[in-house]
Order: C-alpha cells, then sequence, then structure tokens
C-alpha cells in the first residue's frame, strides 16, 4: 500500500527504532526526534532522514503524522504538544499514564479531528484477526473463557511500568476485543518476586458484562518467552501461538460404547486443525492501519477510546493486587 504522507517518530529507543524503520520501508518516514543524539542520529542518517534532539521542532515541520514512543509518563505531554501542532498521532501502550490524561488526550483529538491510535500490537496479530472472524461468523461456537499466557525473563528496556503495563496490557485488550463486551470486575494477585520497585508477575481474572471470562497469566521471571492464548467455545478449544502465527483449533466425540470399568482406554476421537497463517508482521500491520485511516478520515482498529478502556481494566487490575480484593468497573 503507498501512501503520500510524512511520518516522525519521537523517541528511538527499542521500539521507536522499529517504527522508524517499518516507516522508512514504507517510503513515509520522514524526520526522527531524540534527546540521545548517539543514538539517533546515525539511526537518521541510516535512513536519509532529519534528526531533531527537540521533538517540539519536528512538530513545526511539515510532516502529517508522528509514533510517540518514549516512556509512559511523557505520553501525555508529547502526544498533546502533537494534537495541538496538527499532527495525527499513533501512541504506544499504553495510552497515558493516567485514565484522566488518557480521557483528556482522547477529547483533544476528536476535537481537532486528528486520528489518535494506540500501540496495542497484538490486535494487528493475524491469528487475532482469525480468532475474531471465526467467532464473529460462529464457527467455534459461543465463547466461554479466554486464557492468556505471556510470560519472559526481564527486559532492560522497561523502567517506568510493571509487567501488568508492559506485558499483560497487550493480553487484556486482545481479550476486550474477542470477548466483544465491556469489562464488570477484575480480581487480580501478583507482587515483587525479583523487581523492588514493580510487580514482576500477576494473573488476572476479568469477568465481561456477557458472562465470557478472560484469564491472563503474565511474567517477567520465566527463562522461556511464551506468547499464546487459548479460546474454549461450546464448538471447539482453541490455541493460538502469537509468535508462530498459528492456531489448532480442536474438538473430540465418543465413537463408540464407554467401559466404566476402564476409564483409561474411551472410545473417543479428536479432530485437531492446525491452521498456518500467512506470515505478517504485526507492526506494519499497524502503522498501515494508522495511515489509511488518516487518509479515509475513519477510526484505527485501535483508536484512543479503546485504549483508554483498557487502561481501566490495567488500574483496576493493579488497585485489586494492591487491596487484596475483587474492582467493579462501570
Amino acid at each position: 500500500m503507498k501512501h503520500s504522507l510524512r511520518a516522525g517518530v519521537i523517541g528511538v529507543g527499542s521500539m521507536g527504532r522499529n517504527h522508524a524503520r517499518v516507516y522508512s520501508e514504507m517510503g513515509v518516514l520522514s524526520a526522527i526526534a531524540d534527546s540521545e543524539a548517539s543514538v539517533a542520529k546515525p539511526l537518521a542518517e541510516r535512513f536519509g532522514v532529519d534528526y531533531h534532539p527537540d521533538y517540539r521542532k519536528m512538530l513545526k515541520s511539515d510532516i502529517d503524522a508522528v509514533t510517540v514512543a518514549t516512556p509512559t509518563n511523557t505520553h501525555f505531554k508529547i502526544s498533546m504538544d502533537a494534537i495541538r501542532a496538527g499532527k495525527h498521532v499513533l501512541v504506544e501502550k499504553p495510552i497515558c499514564f493516567s485514565i484522566g490524561e488518557a480521557e483528556k488526550l482522547v477529547a483533544a483529538a476528536e476535537r481537532e479531528g486528528l486520528v489518535l491510535a494506540v500501540g496495542q500490537i497484538e490486535r494487528h496479530n493475524p491469528v487475532v484477526k482469525f480468532a475474531r472472524d471465526s467467532i464473529l461468523k460462529g464457527r467455534f461456537g459461543d465463547v466461554v473463557s479466554i486464557a492468556a499466557r505471556r510470560v519472559s525473563t526481564l527486559p532492560g528496556r522497561i523502567r517506568d511500568v510493571g509487567v501488568l503495563m508492559d506485558l499483560g496490557i497487550h493480553d487484556i485488550d486482545v481479550i476486550r476485543y474477542l470477548a466483544q463486551s465491556p469489562v464488570r470486575s477484575v480480581y487480580a494477585l501478583g507482587g515483587k518476586r525479583q523487581n523492588k520497585q514493580f510487580e514482576d508477575h500477576a494473573n488476572i481474572l476479568m469477568e465481561f458484562e456477557n458472562d465470557i471470562m478472560g484469564f491472563v497469566e503474565v511474567n517477567w521471571l520465566t527463562p522461556m518467552k511464551v506468547r499464546r492464548l487459548s479460546i474454549t467455545c461450546l464448538k471447539n478449544y482453541v490455541e493460538l501461538d502469537y509468535m508462530k502465527q498459528t492456531a489448532d483449533v480442536s474438538s473430540s466425540q465418543v465413537s463408540g460404547a464407554i467401559d466404566h470399568s476402564d476409564l483409561y482406554r474411551l472410545p473417543i476421537e479428536f479432530d485437531i486443525r492446525h491452521v498456518s497463517l500467512k506470515k505478517q508482521e504485526p507492526l506494519r500491520n499497524e502503522q498501515e492501519d494508522f495511515l489509511d485511516s488518516i487518509q479515509n478520515s475513519r477510526q484505527p482498529l485501535i483508536n484512543g477510546r479503546d485504549g483508554t478502556e483498557t487502561l481501566k481494566v490495567c488500574q483496576a487490575a493493579l488497585k485489586s493486587i494492591n487491596e487484596g480484593k475483587r474492582v467493579k468497573l462501570g
């Protein structure tokens, strides 16, 4: 897909560098802004674009849109400055540090008629689209529960949020998207096993208004990177692998008489369908969606209100961990 837009990236840490790379591959990258010249200037030279040590100077240029990939506590100010400068914004997750900031940012973007997208990247993973489409078409039967496991070792890049806001927020957003219902309540357990400042492990249980149950296991403690989600439905049990971009759709049935004195040899037939989807980079899909939403004056897949609702669930989970009780939303 070709775009005539010009985009900039503010903050070129681990994620920002990837935003810059993909924009460059798409032919829309115009500038990079970061106070760390030793990192940002060589990157700008590599991609042949302008470098600005102060993002505010970038916002005065003729770019159309920016990605904000800075620490969470700076999202509100930088994104608001971009909106006031008339730029469309894709802000990395979480949308803001607080719900109040997020709501002000959404209101400002809507008032100015600008696109505000949130970098909840897993929604752009092909396996999530496969699951969402299949659920909407009734292929799996009614959804009973959705469970996610996202575990790995502690990343050196994260310094301002805990594991729930860094990793858990992805699956909270995906489960909200698949459940297609507001969250009624949240109960969470977690703690600080190796990280003294933030929680490094958590288990989150979500109850949805349509009675679907959602569960997320997340940590920075496991010496193995796992990114998986399972969906229990009335027709099928579905397992998704975010990294492999595959889905296993399973069902079973009794194929003969049951001998209740021999429950080891049950006559059960299993039907397991393995689906390998066409490999796609979720970040590329995210940026394509962002730019297309600008060009066609439509809402992006994850808009500011989506990002705010997911943030509310995350904040409720943190409150539940701290207070040791279920937290109701709405």
